[in-house]
């Protein structure tokens, strides 16, 4: 993912760089990221930010100091206001999925093997959302703290990756379980 969104940074001007790191760093899916207004991002510097997700019951998602960066020099940039859309499009509307999705297959040809192209790996420009995801889990958040982030399910996370919940990867205080699980005297039965 790094090597694809170094190509766009490269090679797009325009929102679409933003647009995919946001994406890459907070697990928002591209519709939720392409209706997000310069209002709903707050941007401390040097510091977690955060951006409000108007879609569904609405949540608020951290934004690690670095992304905080990249919208803050996008905003200054483009010389948008509070009330604009964060990622507008060429024409000045919402950045379209054609605009991002003909940027995203330039940057997998340009970056990928063709074996890779060929074995679809990121094949979708939701594979960010997907790397978000991973990369929450192997950092530790608990699930049911990326899944009220990404606005799913607990179990949808399980589903959806299961190589973060084998048993062989956890450590289980056996004494414990025992302790916890013993039952009343047994002696008499």
């Amino acid at each position: 993912m790094r090597a694809l969104l170094e190509w766009v940074r490269e090679e797009s001007p325009g929102a679409v760089f933003p647009f995919f790191a946001s994406m890459a760093s907070t697990a928002l899916s591209p519709g939720e990221a392409a209706s997000v207004r310069v209002c709903d991002v707050t941007l401390p510097e040097r510091e977690f930010g955060e951006v409000l997700v108007r879609s569904g019951e609405g949540r608020r998602v951290p934004l690690t100091p670095e992304i905080v960066g990249v919208l803050r020099r996008w905003i200054d940039r483009a010389g948008l206001k509070a009330g604009d859309l964060l990622f507008p499009g060429e024409q000045g509307g919402p950045l379209s999925s054609c605009e991002y999705r003909r940027v995203w297959k330039q940057a997998r040809q340009a970056v990928l093997s063709p074996e890779e192209v060929q074995a679809g790996a990121g094949e979708q420009v939701s594979s960010l959302r997907d790397s978000s995801l991973d990369a929450w889990l192997r950092a530790g958040v608990p699930v049911w703290g990326a899944a009220e982030w990404a606005g799913v399910s607990a179990s949808w996370i399980a589903l959806r990756y299961p190589h973060h919940f084998r048993l062989e990867d956890v450590e289980i205080d056996w004494d414990h379980l025992e302790e916890i699980l013993r039952l009343p005297d047994t002696s008499r039965l």
